[in-house]
């Protein structure tokens, strides 16, 4: 479970500005507030069911995202690339550049 909750605020923080004001809500309150579904509910002033549909379409949508954009894999990579480079790296110059690299935002 910890792995899919770990796994589902990654896919948010890289698609998050694609989703809707209702599927942010309602995510942010279930995986990041650790609301449940029947609190959520309550607050939103909706079924139970609903919420639960609405935070699986939300995933959904996030695992599509993911694989048609795959911006989180392709970080991956590029981060894996970056750390071999830099182990067999000498040069202290580029070193620097590879540093550089791996600290952009």
């Amino acid at each position: 479970m910890l792995e899919k909750i770990n796994r589902m605020n990654e896919l948010y923080d890289a698609y998050e500005a694609l989703l809707t004001p209702k599927q942010k809500l309602c995510f942010e309150l279930y995986y990041q507030e650790d609301l449940s579904l029947a609190e959520i509910a309550v607050q939103s002033n909706v079924s139970r069911n609903a919420i639960f549909d609405s935070i699986k379409r939300t995933e959904k949508v996030l695992e599509n995202y993911e694989e048609k954009l795959q911006l989180i894999s392709k970080r991956v990579t590029r981060e894996q690339l970056l750390e071999k480079l830099e182990q067999n790296v000498k040069d202290d110059s580029l070193k620097k550049m590879i540093w550089e690299l791996q600290n952009l935002e």
